[in-house]
C-alpha cells in the first residue's frame, strides 16, 4: 500500500525523524483560499522565506511534470495552488494517462546546503535491511544506480541486531557530513530505519534529504509503502488508503482478497497460485499475446470469489478474450466451472473463453462446463490454451 507524501511525513515525525512542515489543501472548497490561508498559517508558526506547493499524487516526478513550484508571495501560491488542483500529471510513474491532482501539500520552504538520497529496503539476496545514501539528492535513484553506480553507498542491517550507531557513522561519512551533524545525522538514520521495521514498510525513500545551513538534515520529501500483508496490524496506516490513487479494479480486487494487477494488454487471465500466473503471462507472450492483467484467485477460492475475478477483468475495457487456468490442489476443478459459468450468465460474456483444469474433480469439472451450453474452448495442456487464446484474442 502506498500513501501519500504528507501522510508519509507524519508517520515519519513519530519516529523523530525531522520533516518540513505543510498544511494540506483537499478539492472541493475554494482552494486559493484555502492555499492562501494555509500559507498565512505556515507564515505565523515558521515564517519560512518561500512556500512550496506540492501536488500530492502517488508517483514520483512530480516536479518535471509542473506538480510542484515555490512561491515568494501569497499571490504565488494562490496561482500555483489553482494551477495544480484539477490537473492531470503525466510522470514516468503514472503512465501515459497520468493521475488527477485531487490534494495539495502548502510546505515552507527552507535554505539548502545540500541533497542527499536515502533509502531502505529489504535485501532477499542478504535476508537483510539495505540503507542507501547517495550524494545526488533530487535525482532519480534508477538513473544514479544507471549512470554512476559508484555514488550509491548501501550498509546491511541485520533485523536480529537491529540499526546500531555505527551503522549511521558509515552513511554519514560516506555522504561527507559534516562532523557537527555526526550525531543529528545518526538519530536521523535511525528513525527512519525504526520506521521500516515497526510500520511493516516495504520501501521508505526520502529524496532528497537535506542538509541546512545550521548542518541540520530535514526530510523535504517521503515515500513509504507499506506491506499489504502486515497491514491488520496496523489500521491505523489503512485509514490513510486513498482509494482515489488506485487502479479501479485493484480497489474492487481487494474487496474479496483477490491479487490483481492491471497491465496493458487484451487477455485477461484468471489462475489460481502466484507462480502459475506468472508462467501463464509468459507462455501467452511466447505465443505472441499481450495479457491484460495478473489475477491469482489463490488456493481456495469458492465459487462467489470466482464469479468476482471474472467481473473484475470484464471491467477493463480493452479484454477480448479470457483465460482461466487452474491446477485443482485444495480447490477443487467442479467448484471452479461452477463459478466460471455463473459469472458466464450472470455477464452475459461476449469474449471468446478459454478454460484449461487440471487436478482434482477435473473430469467433473469439464463434465459441467460442457454440459452448459455455452461456448467455452476446452484445452488439453498449457501450450494448447495459450495457442488458443491468443488466436482467439485476434
Amino acid at each position: 500500500m502506498n500513501i501519500h507524501e504528507y501522510q508519509a511525513k507524519s508517520v515519519l515525525k513519530k519516529f523523530k525523524v525531522p520533516v518540513s512542515e505543510g498544511v494540506l489543501v483537499e478539492q472541493g472548497g475554494d482552494t486559493a483560499a484555502l492555499a492562501v490561508q494555509a500559507a498565512e498559517k505556515l507564515k505565523k508558526e515558521v515564517n519560512p522565506s518561500v512556500f512550496v506547493v506540492k501536488a500530492q499524487i502517488h508517483a514520483g516526478g512530480r516536479g518535471k511534470a509542473g506538480g510542484v513550484k515555490v512561491c515568494k508571495t501569497m499571490d504565488d501560491v494562490k496561482s500555483a495552488a489553482l494551477a495544480i488542483m484539477g490537473k492531470v500529471l503525466v510522470t514516468p510513474q503514472t503512465g501515459e494517462h497520468g493521475k488527477k491532482v485531487h490534494k495539495l501539500w502548502i510546505e515552507a520552504g527552507c535554505d539548502i546546503k545540500k541533497e542527499y538520497y536515502l533509502g531502505v529496503v529489504l535485501d532477499r539476496s542478504l535476508s537483510e535491511v539495505s540503507m542507501m545514501v547517495s550524494t545526488e539528492g533530487g535525482m532519480e535513484i534508477e538513473e544514479v544506480a544507471h549512470k554512476s553506480p559508484e555514488k550509491i553507498f548501501k550498509v546491511a542491517i541485520n533485523p536480529g541486531t537491529g540499526f546500531q550507531p555505527f551503522h549511521g557513522r558509515k552513511l554519514a561519512l560516506a555522504l561527507g557530513l559534516p562532523a557537527e551533524s555526526m550525531k543529528d545525522a545518526v538519530n536521523f538514520f535511525k528513525g527512519v530505519y525504526e520506521c521500516f521495521i515497526q510500520k511493516d514498510c516495504s520501501q521508505v525513500e526520502i529524496n532528497p534529504m537535506v542538509l541546512t545551513p545550521d548542518n541540520k538534515l530535514l526530510a523535504l520529501d517521503a515515500k513509504l509503502n507499506f506491506d499489504d500483508n502486515a497491514l491488520f496490524r496496523h489500521p491505523d496506516l489503512v485509514e490513510m488508503r486513498d482509494i482515489l490513487e488506485e487502479n479501479p479494479q485493484d480497489v474492487e480486487a481487494s474487496k474479496y482478497d483477490l491479487a490483481y494487477i492491471a497491465l496493458d494488454g487484451n487477455i485477461g487471465c484468471l489462475v489460481n497460485g502466484a507462480g502459475l500466473a506468472m508462467a501463464t503471462l509468459d507462455i501467452i507472450k511466447l505465443h505472441g499475446g499481450t495479457p491484460a492483467n495478473f489475477l491469482d484467485v489463490g488456493g481456495g477460492a469458492t465459487k462467489e470469489k470466482v464469479s468476482q475475478a471474472f467481473k473484475i477483468i470484464l471491467k477493463d475495457p480493452k479484454v477480448k478474450a479470457i483465460l482461466v487456468n487452474i491446477f485443482g490442489g485444495i480447490m477443487k476443478c467442479d467448484v471452479i466451472a461452477e463459478g466460471v459459468i455463473a459469472a458466464a450468465k450472470e455477464l452475459q460474456l461476449k469474449v471468446p473463453l478459454v478454460v484449461r483444469l487440471e487436478g482434482t474433480n477435473v473430469d467433473l469439472g469439464k463434465k459441467i462446463l460442457s454440459e452448459s451450453g455455452l461456448k467455452i474452448t476446452p484445452a488439453d495442456d498449457l501450450e494448447d490454451a495459450a495457442k488458443k487464446i491468443v488466436a482467439a484474442a485476434k
